[in-house]
C-alpha cells in the first residue's frame, strides 16, 4: 500500500493534534452523540497544550461528514490553526481518543486504508419502465479503493434502457466500464445480478475484453439497497468479496519478501532489522501483522530516518534533543519520507518476530 495520501501532514511542521472520533448516524440524535464525544476529547486536547486556533479548525471539521449514513467514523489532524487533513473512517474508532504530539499519530488511519483495493462495482437488473409495461435494463456502476471507499464513494453512473435494445446498449455499457477499469487500475469488478438474469449478464461481459472477464466477479442479487446515503455502490457485497484479500502489488511484494528471508532472515523479520532499514533509507516495504503490536513509544529525531529503539541509540546521529512518540507515527513518517510502502497480513498468515518484516531496496552484506 502506498502512502503518498499522508503527504500534507508531512509538508508542514508540527506539533500535531490527532483526533479519531465516532461520528455514526445509525443512532438517536446522532448530533447530540458527536457533539458529547467531541467535547471530551477537545478537554483532552486543552489539556495537552493545544492552542485554541486549532482546536477551532478541528471544531469546525467534526461531524461534517453529515451525508455519510450507517457506522463510521472521523480521523482529523490540526496544527497551528489549520486543518491538515480530513478522512472518513470506514469503521469508527474502538474507542474516541486525542493526542498532541510532534509527528502527527497517522497509524491508526493507515490500517483502515488497507487493503486498498482498486475495484469496480457493478448492478444490473431489471424493471418497469413507468410509462409503460416494457422492461427496462438498469444499470448502476462505480469505482472505488476498498475499504475507504465505503464512506468516500466516487461519483455513480447509470445507465437505463429498454430490455429488447440491451444487445446493442450492452457493446456501450461494457466499454465505458473497460474505460474505467483501465483509468482506475480496478483489480476486480464486482458484478451483482439476480440468478435469473444470466443473459444480461452474459451479454455485458460478452462485450468486455477477454483480460478484464477474468476480473468480473459475480454475485447474487440479495434485495439489499444497492447503496446508502454516502456510501459505495453493493457495499455488503464487495465487504464479503474484499474482505479477506489483498491487491495484486502487495502480493507481489509479499512473495518477494518470502523469497528474500530465505536468503536473509536475520536483516528481513523482527523491529530491529525495520528500524535499521528505515534509518539507512534501505526499506522497499514494511510488513506489519494484523492485529498490530508495536511497542507504546519509539525515540525520534528531527529528520524521518532517526528512529530507534533507546535515547542512547540517537547520540550515534549527532541528536541530542530527541524524543519519545507514538511509534506508529515514528515508522510511518520514516516509510513516507523514503518512500516506502506498508503492507498489512493477518498474523495467522505470516507468522514475524514482533510482528514486523521489511523488504529491503538492497542487502547490504556488511550491515
Amino acid at each position: 500500500m502506498k502512502l503518498s495520501f499522508l503527504d500534507p501532514l508531512y509538508a508542514r511542521p508540527g506539533p500535531w493534534a490527532a483526533v479519531y472520533l465516532d461520528t455514526s448516524r445509525d443512532i438517536e440524535d446522532p448530533e447530540k452523540a458527536i457533539e458529547l464525544r467531541w467535547r471530551h476529547l477537545r478537554d483532552a486536547l486543552s489539556g495537552q497544550g493545544v492552542d485554541n486556533a486549532t482546536l477551532s479548525a478541528l471544531h469546525t471539521a467534526v461531524g461534517s461528514d453529515r451525508e455519510v449514513s450507517g457506522r463510521h467514523g472521523q480521523a482529523l489532524f490540526a496544527a497551528h490553526g489549520r486543518l491538515g487533513l480530513a478522512e472518513g473512517l470506514p469503521e469508527p474508532p474502538a474507542a474516541d481518543s486525542a493526542r498532541f504530539t510532534s509527528i502527527p499519530d497517522v497509524l491508526p488511519l493507515v490500517l483502515q486504508h488497507a487493503p486498498d483495493i482498486p475495484y469496480v462495482a457493478v448492478a444490473l437488473s431489471r424493471a418497469f419502465a413507468e410509462t409503460d409495461l416494457e422492461e427496462d435494463v438498469v444499470v448502476h456502476y462505480q469505482a472505488g479503493r476498498w475499504p475507504m471507499s465505503r464512506v468516500a464513494p466516487e461519483p455513480r453512473y447509470n445507465h437505463i434502457g429498454a430490455a429488447r435494445d440491451w444487445p446493442a446498449n450492452a457493446f456501450a455499457v461494457a466499454h465505458e466500464l473497460e474505460n474505467l477499469r483501465r483509468w482506475t487500475d480496478a483489480e476486480t469488478i464486482v458484478l451483482r445480478c439476480a440468478a435469473e438474469e444470466v443473459w444480461l449478464r452474459g451479454v455485458l461481459v460478452n462485450h468486455l475484453p477477454e483480460s478484464t472477464q477474468q476480473r468480473v466477479v459475480t454475485v447474487p442479487d440479495s434485495g439489499r439497497p444497492v447503496a446508502g446515503p454516502g456510501r459505495a455502490l453493493l457495499e455488503a457485497e464487495l465487504n464479503d468479496t474484499l474482505r479477506a484479500t489483498v491487491n495484486e502489488r502487495d502480493r507481489t511484494l509479499t512473495h518477494r519478501y518470502m523469497a528474500q528471508h530465505a536468503r536473509h532472515p536475520d536483516t528481513s523479520e523482527g523491529l530491529s532489522a525495520a528500524i535499521t532499514a528505515l534509518q539507512r533509507g534501505q526499506a522497499h516495504c514494511l510488513l506489519l501483522t494484523r492485529p498490530v503490536n508495536l511497542p507504546e513509544s519509539l525515540w525520534a529525531g528531527p529528520e524521518p530516518t532517526h528512529v530507534t529503539l533507546t535515547e542512547p541509540d540517537l547520540h550515534t546521529f549527532g541528536v541530542h534533543t530527541g524524543r519519545q512518540e507514538p511509534a506508529g507515527a515514528v515508522v510511518v513518517r520514516a516509510l513516507v519520507s523514503t518512500g516506502a510502502e506498508l503492507i498489512t497480513v493477518p498474523r495467522e498468515e505470516l507468522s514475524l518476530e514482533d510482528g514486523v518484516g521489511v523488504l529491503l531496496r538492497y542487502h547490504d552484506p556488511y550491515t
